[in-house]
Parts: C-alpha cells; structure tokens; sequence
C-alpha cells in the first residue's frame, strides 16, 4: 500500500521531509525499512542557526550528497531495490540531455535544492510536456500570483504542483529556481524494480 505524500513539519525540515516523500512515492509501505527513516533525519537537519541552534539553517549539500551514497549502497547490498545519484552545479538543469529529465521519464524522482522566498528543497516526481509535477513539502493553501503554476489538492500521492519548466533553469535567486550553478544539488532516486529502461522512453524537449 501507498500512503500520502506528507508537509514539513516546521520551517526547516524540507530536506528530509522530501527525501522520505520520494520513499513513499516509489515504494509501498510494507517495502521501507525503518534503517531508511532513522538515517534520513540523522543525517539531515546538520545546519547550524545564527544562534547556534543545531538544524535552525536546514540541511547542507554534504548531508545530501552522504545520504544519496549511503541510499545506492543500501540498495546495493540487496535490502531495498533502490539507487541513487548525486548531482550538482553545471549538471542540474532542466533539457532534453538533462539527467534530472531521464530520471523522471524513467519512473524516478529528483529531490531538488533551490529558491522560493529562501533556500529549499522539493520533489519532482513527474514530466509531461513543457510541465514539471512536483511536491513542495512547505504547507500552502492561497494560489500563487504566477497563473501559470498551478496549485494541486486531490493528488496527495503525487503531487501538489504543477510548474513551467522555465522556472527552473532560471540562474536568478526567483521563485523555484535553481538559480546560480554554484548552489545547484539534485538527488535522483529509483526504485530499480520499476525502473524504465532508456530504450523504452519517450524524448521531451524542454
């Protein structure tokens, strides 16, 4: 059984938040381990606030890039059929040669860094078109000014965005944007048991 995709729980735990989305998005509940969810809030929330305050500032690249490695070698000792990559600067873009676009043609998903208001993290679990389906773990219930991203309530096991792909590829610090390649950081994930092949994909351009 699937269970719904779920919101942060405070202001600063999107991170894990939308690494643990992508686990109930790409496996049944009975397949997640509990080892997934202990290590997912370990090793995230490692920012330190101005004041000090461990997890005030979220979670850092370094934490994402460790538990993206440690995720492929989980699923490489045959406990869980995952896989995982780590991606960053030049390499996260929105395009037809883009690996975050084959890994969602592919059945896989990309948690992705970028901007809204701050710095912050969101699941892209989907293509069609020109249009990115996403779930932005941060809580909302106003549509937004930009008529053209929509606002999704009744596909909690998917999504609660759809975006113009544009947005992201934008390098200004603009709403969802990937903004300037020295912050840019995706992590792709599979489930290899659903996996499409590369040959059985259909090409977007984008």
């Amino acid at each position: 059984m699937k269970t719904p995709l779920h919101y942060q729980l405070s202001e600063y735990d999107c991170g894990p938040t939308s690494v643990l989305n992508a686990m109930s998005f790409l496996f049944e509940r009975e397949q997640i381990p509990p080892e997934i969810l202990r290590n997912v809030m370990l090793y995230c929330l490692d920012c330190h606030g101005l004041d000090g305050t461990a997890g005030k500032l979220g979670t850092s690249a370094s934490a994402m890039m460790f538990l993206s490695n440690w995720l492929d070698n989980f699923g490489k000792v045959g406990i869980l059929p995952i896989s995982s990559r780590y991606l960053s600067g030049e390499m996260v873009y929105l395009g037809s040669s883009s690996s975050v676009n084959d890994a969602l043609q592919r059945g896989g998903v990309a948690v992705v860094r970028l901007f809204t208001d701050e710095w912050h993290y969101i699941l892209m679990t989907g293509i069609d078109g020109e249009n990115i389906y996403a779930f932005d773990p941060y809580y909302q219930t106003e549509p937004f000014e930009q008529e053209d991203i929509a606002l999704v309530t009744d596909k909690p096991f998917s999504h609660n965005r759809i975006i113009p792909a544009r947005y992201f590829n934008s390098t200004k610090e603009s709403l969802y944007a990937f903004a300037g390649t020295e912050n840019r950081e995706a992590v792709l994930i599979f489930n290899e048991d659903t996996k499409i092949t590369a040959e059985d994909t259909v090409e977007y351009f984008i």
